[in-house]
């Protein structure tokens, strides 16, 4: 029997993991590593044994105590760990603010975006050193200072950038601006609103005399947006959602889910996103976001955090146009940074809180979540430096899900670690201090924001010629319009020079094209008011016709209610004839009934008669 030949096997390409092609990409542009700060908070009077040593700016020693656990098992000798920076009990709030929060709210105002994590176990001081308290502001309500203080009158009017839900923002001009804001405008301040007002002033003029600042462009126009939310036994809430007031029956605050844009970036759905224009506004929102914030007193911390809070700050920035004097209507041109503020839940053991019922339930997600979070990292780190394509479980935690972006695209990720020196710490500390280590080996792509391609064609000091020719501000020599050009000086003995000749040339050829651009920009705009009038007609035309019909319905209706009402008056003709009939047939009843009786009675007599006469 003749065997038929197998069929010789076709051979597959092999394709590169999805994992390791990114790995390829990401390192073909400039990476920084994740910049990890240490603060050691105080030491308290009552607390004498401390493990934790600051040896430099930049290193701290961990030193066993006798009672530890890592001492009982044999480890005695102290470890070194090195951060970027290491802020000793000493340490002020605006040196921590300067050294760790400044550099994101630059990269912030520049279009960049900004991730800052406070890490450590409970009762470190991460929620101190993130917000601070009335006499010691802390790294939020600070960076709020210097943003509010950098774009001082570039401030857009309020509601010209609207947000569009799906974590983006739309651009409307300032006169349907006004109007919306005096729709949403609270007719009246009562006293209670008045009185807040003032508090929360007085709450932030410590941080106004600092008067820091940074250098923008002053021919874009800004506004700022805040969001704060907490994740709590992994699902998210609103902290600034208005909830109906029902005092009989009070409906619970809903979760909210994660969301995918077109960018691929996370945001939470239906967040409730404010905007504010000042420090003080922005701090009010703080406030009441922490006075919803799930706290609980536990063994270890009399306020323990028991959710992950993330108090989000969006700056959107978009130029203004040629005539210096409104926002450019055109959503492409805009620019949205980000800068978010994740204070860390502190990580516990059930032996030392002896957490019962819901507290050991709360504890048990947040030991879960940061788990998933250092999970995320070490497998980053094994992708990276080893060129793997493992998957990274983001979606097990919705915190790693919503930052997913800042690890696998770009923007600068900070982290302080908060410790409590205290010795009966050091065992939970020294986790701490492997987690940080960790973390600091992670790259991630260093974000690169070409602002520039949303202002070409645009002149610079737009905004200083529109406010020098109304007279707002003065200038020195003469003011020259955005959309001209300054002739380069010369004598008449140097006009024959080449260079002079070249000169001229080169400015009359930008004038040229200016004029050009400028042409363009008027017959888009004539065209754009062409059918926006062709579409005003139309719309006239069907509301006429809509007009027509309604008029026409109006009229039959009106010959149908005549119709109906003489119908009425006959009916009301015939049941008024109907009564009468009646009344008489009741007379007649009566007579007859009358006779009937009559009859007999005669009847009877007849009888009775005859029964005699018988």
């Amino acid at each position: 029997m003749k065997q038929t030949p197998r069929p010789t096997p076709k051979t597959r390409t092999q394709k590169t993991p999805i994992a390791t092609r990114r790995n390829h990409a990401r390192t073909e542009r400039e990476q920084d590593p994740v910049q990890v700060f240490c603060r050691v908070r105080p030491l308290c009077s009552e607390e004498l044994e401390s493990c934790v040593e600051v040896i430099s700016d930049s290193v701290v020693q961990l030193v066993p105590p006798i009672n530890s656990v890592a001492f009982k098992s044999g480890h005695k000798n102290g470890t070194q760990h090195v951060f970027k920076h290491v802020f000793g009990p000493t340490s002020s709030q605006e040196e921590i603010f300067h050294k760790l929060g400044m550099p994101l709210v630059v990269d912030m105002l520049q279009g960049k975006n900004g991730l800052l994590f406070s890490y450590g176990i409970t009762n470190g001081g991460k929620t101190f050193t993130v917000s601070g308290d009335h006499d010691n502001p802390g790294i939020l309500p600070r960076a709020l200072d210097v943003i509010f203080n950098s774009i001082e009158g570039v401030q857009a009017k309020k509601y010209v950038f609207k947000p569009d839900r799906v974590n983006g923002f739309d651009v409307q001009s300032e006169v349907d601006a006004h109007a919306e804001e005096e729709f949403n405008r609270p007719k009246q301040l009562t006293a209670k609103a008045r009185m807040h007002q003032a508090e929360f002033g007085d709450v932030i003029r410590p941080l106004m005399s600092e008067d820091c600042r940074e250098v923008i462009d002053d021919d874009s126009c800004y506004s700022v947006f805040v969001s704060y939310i907490e994740i709590y036994n992994n699902y998210i809430y609103d902290l600034l959602e208005e909830l109906p007031v029902d005092p009989i029956k009070p409906k619970p605050p809903q979760s909210k889910g994660l969301r995918e844009d077109s960018s691929h970036n996370m945001y939470v759905s239906g967040v409730t996103e404010v905007e504010v224009q000042s420090t003080a506004e922005a701090y009010e929102q703080l406030l009441k976001g922490q006075q919803r914030r799930r706290v609980a007193q536990t063994l270890l911390n009399t306020e323990s955090s028991r959710s992950h809070s993330v108090f989000t700050i969006r700056l959107v920035q978009s130029p203004i146009d040629s005539a210096g004097d409104q926002v450019l209507q055109d959503k492409t041109k805009m620019t949205i940074s980000q800068l978010s503020l994740v204070d860390l839940a502190g990580s516990e053991r059930t032996s030392r809180t002896n957490n019962d019922g819901e507290r050991l339930r709360e504890a048990g997600n947040i030991n879960t979540s940061l788990m998933v979070l250092r999970t995320c990292l070490e497998t980053l780190r094994e992708n990276q430096q080893h060129n793997g394509n493992k998957i990274v479980p983001y979606r097990d935690s919705k915190l790693t899900l919503l930052f997913k972006r800042y690890f696998d695209g770009e923007g600068k990720v900070s982290m302080v670690v908060c410790l409590n020196p205290r010795g009966s710490d050091y065992d939970e500390t020294i986790h701490v201090m492997r987690f940080a280590e960790l973390t600091q080996e992670v790259v991630i792509d260093r974000a690169t924001v070409d602002m520039a391609e949303h202002k070409e064609g645009l002149v610079p000091g737009r905004r200083l010629a529109n406010l020098a020719s109304k007279g707002v501000v003065e200038v020195d020599g003469p003011v020259v319009h955005p959309y001209k050009l300054a002739l380069p000086p010369f004598n008449i003995e140097e006009f024959l020079s080449l260079d002079a000749i070249g000169g001229l040339r080169a400015v009359l050829e930008r004038r040229s094209k200016q004029r050009q651009m400028l042409l363009a920009e008027q017959h888009q705009k004539m065209a754009q008011l062409q059918q926006l009038m062709e579409l005003q007609e139309q719309l006239n035309n069907e509301l006429k016709s809509q007009v027509n019909k309604l008029s026409n319905d109006l009229t039959g209706r009106d010959t149908e209610v005549s119709r109906l009402r003489d119908e009425l008056g006959r009916q009301t003709k015939l049941n008024r004839q109907l009564e009468e009939q009646r009344s008489q047939l009741v007379q007649v009843k009566k007579q007859n009934s009358k006779l009937q009786e009559e009859f007999d009675r005669i009847i009877k007599k007849v009888s009775s008669l005859c029964s005699y006469m018988a």
